[in-house]
Order: C-alpha cells, then sequence, then structure tokens
C-alpha cells in the first residue's frame, strides 16, 4: 500500500514579495546583532522557493604571504576576495514564515546539501539557519 511522505527537502511555494521583504530585514537584523564586524555585507537573494544568504568578510592575508605566482597585487588579491561570497545556507520556503527547511553549502562538494536546524528538526526560522550556517564568519 502507497502512503504519502512529507519530504521537506522537496518542491516549496514561491515565496511573495512581502515575504521576501520581511525576510531580508529579518536576516539582516540578526546578524547585525550578533555577528556585527564578521563581516563586511550579507547577502540575502531569492528564486523560486529559495532564498539564498551570503556573507562577505575582510580577507586576511599576511604580509609575507607571496603573490607573485598568481600574478596580482596584493590590493587585487584582497579587491577579489572581499568580492567573493561566502555561501552560508539556502532556505525553503514551504508557505510558512517560521518553518523554512534549510540546505548548509558544503565547500568539499560545492553544493548545497539538506541539513537539520539546531534545534534537531528540519524546520526552523531564517534567525535559526543564519546563526547554525554562521561557523564560516568566525
Amino acid at each position: 500500500m502507497r502512503g504519502w511522505v512529507n519530504d521537506p527537502h522537496s518542491g516549496g511555494v514561491k515565496i511573495p514579495e512581502q515575504v521576501k521583504q520581511r525576510t531580508k530585514q529579518r536576516i539582516l537584523a540578526y546578524a547585525e546583532q550578533h555577528y556585527a564586524g564578521k563581516y563586511i555585507r550579507i547577502d540575502v537573494r531569492f528564486k523560486g522557493y529559495f532564498c539564498y544568504i551570503d556573507a562577505y568578510k575582510e580577507p586576511f592575508l599576511p604580509d609575507s604571504y607571496d603573490l607573485s605566482m598568481f600574478k596580482i597585487t596584493r590590493s587585487e588579491y584582497i579587491e577579489r576576495a572581499k568580492n567573493t561570497p561566502i555561501h552560508l545556507c539556502r532556505l525553503r520556503y514551504k508557505g510558512n514564515e517560521e518553518k523554512w527547511t534549510k540546505a548548509f553549502y558544503t565547500y568539499s562538494n560545492e553544493k548545497y546539501e539538506a541539513s537539520l536546524f539546531n534545534n534537531g528538526t528540519f524546520y526552523g526560522t531564517p534567525e535559526e539557519a543564519f546563526q547554525s550556517s554562521a561557523l564560516y564568519l568566525d
């Protein structure tokens, strides 16, 4: 006998414009309150039923680091690094602003992988998603 299964990491609902605006404001306010000084800027963008959160950091480059093999100056390297996003996570909207699902960006596979929130479930708020993904900011 076949049964219905809820897969939190498939499907979704197109995000209404008002929800996009509120979600972006929530994420930016949370980041400013809890992670100020650990990033240059946070980028929140939407596509279909996804919300992508990226961060940009001030690059660390020791004075002794030799860039000659890259054929690039120190200032060019720093400028490029400042403009390279750090992918934090991707949220999937299922129609409830307080219950999104999350995929964590894995640099080892260079793709988003479904993940749990720190509350032990597949569902959480945008703030909880940012908090659990912000390890790349430390």
